[in-house]
């Protein structure tokens, strides 16, 4: 074994890198890689990480990064699971306005935390919904 080969590979970087070998094999000279391998690496990058995922895909950690950004904020592939936890409080324990702060953190990693004050209920879950879905 190479001292220097990763011990514990997640199956799902396992497949892509037999299905991208696959495809490279069954190329002559070269040739730009399809859209939809460059799509399932994004979505591998934003779950494993750039660094990962551009090492045992056998891509340029750039070209890698390049397409991740260029990917729409919400475009996860599928299957991907929305946010892990959401609480909402019955509407007799909610005040009539509200002083909180919001906290959130997106497929790529960036980060944003607001105090919001004065807001109400209805506001509240408006922006969780703008958060989960792209558009905040």
């Amino acid at each position: 074994m190479n001292p220097r080969s990763p011990t514990n590979v997640p199956p799902s970087l396992s497949l892509a890198r037999r299905q991208l070998d696959q495809w490279r094999h069954q190329q002559s000279g070269r040739k730009r890689l399809p859209q939809e391998l460059w799509a399932k690496a994004v979505t591998l990058a934003r779950e494993h990480g750039i660094n990962q995922t551009a090492r045992m895909l056998g891509l340029k950690y750039e070209s890698l990064k390049k397409h991740l950004e260029a990917a729409p904020p919400g475009a996860s592939g599928p299957g991907k699971a929305g946010p892990e936890f959401l609480e909402l409080l019955p509407r007799e324990m909610i005040p009539s306005s509200l002083e909180c702060m919001v906290e959130w953190e997106g497929d790529d990693g960036g980060k944003l935390r607001m105090h919001v004050k004065g807001a109400r209920p209805e506001d509240l879950v408006s922006l969780a919904r703008g958060l989960r879905d792209g558009r905040a």
